[in-house]
């Protein structure tokens, strides 16, 4: 398959107030196009901040990331910008829908920033097949959880990102939408070949990935 994602050596440190947090230390691992990766760890273990960084939406103090063989670390303006367009998929855990948009433009929403045309057989396969075809005209505030995640998934999906990262996607659910979540994103990778991270503090969710790092053990997964 290939390598689609590596991270090398990444280390980030915190101020919070008068004491320093070593956020991460020199942490190295690599990602195979189209394998999901689940990341867990306890609170505070520096999943969350390792995500970010391999999503470029923060810059390791040490260490390189690189995604389709491009070091993107050093990434900064209309470069930054147009790589994360073209090439990132994220998920929050508190789903981050605009408020003021319908499930469908908010799914729409990605292809719109990017300029990119919409495959309106492709939207509509999509909302299909996760169970959110009911939810095209609803605001968020007229949805479950379970539904605006899977709205946020298909947001996430729907330019075919190189990496689809997932930040705790299954926090703020039941067991049963958590369950769901997660066997969706286990389907994402292997229907459409996704590479997806994903990092959570639920090892029964993590069950559904590929593969497990666990970051007390990150450090010595790099191969």
């Amino acid at each position: 398959m290939g390598e689609i994602l590596r991270a090398e050596n990444i280390s980030k440190t915190y101020q919070a107030g008068r004491v320093v947090v070593k956020a991460l230390n020199r942490c190295s691992f690599s990602v195979e196009r189209g394998e999901f990766v689940a990341v867990v760890g306890r609170s505070g273990s520096g999943k969350s901040t390792l995500l970010r960084i391999l999503a470029s939406f923060d810059k390791p103090d040490e260490g390189k990331v690189y995604v389709e063989g491009e070091e993107i670390s050093g990434l900064k303006g209309k470069k930054l910008a147009q790589f994360r367009q073209e090439k990132i998929g994220f998920i929050y855990q508190d789903y981050s829908l605009f408020p003021e948009y319908t499930a469908y433009e908010n799914v729409l929403l990605p292809l719109k920033i990017a300029h990119q045309a919409v495959d309106k057989e492709q939207l509509e396969r999509l909302f299909e097949e996760l169970g959110i075809t009911d939810c095209r005209e609803r605001y968020p505030d007229e949805m479950s959880g379970g539904q605006k995640q899977r709205v946020a998934i298909a947001r996430a999906l729907v330019t075919r990102p190189a990496v689809l990262f997932a930040d705790e996607p299954t926090g703020n659910l039941d067991a049963e939408n958590a369950e769901s979540v997660a066997a969706i994103l286990s389907r994402a990778s292997m229907r459409y070949g996704q590479t997806i991270v994903m990092v959570t503090h639920d090892r029964q969710m993590a069950d559904y990935a590929d593969r497990i790092l666990s970051m007390e053990n990150i450090v010595a997964c790099m191969k």
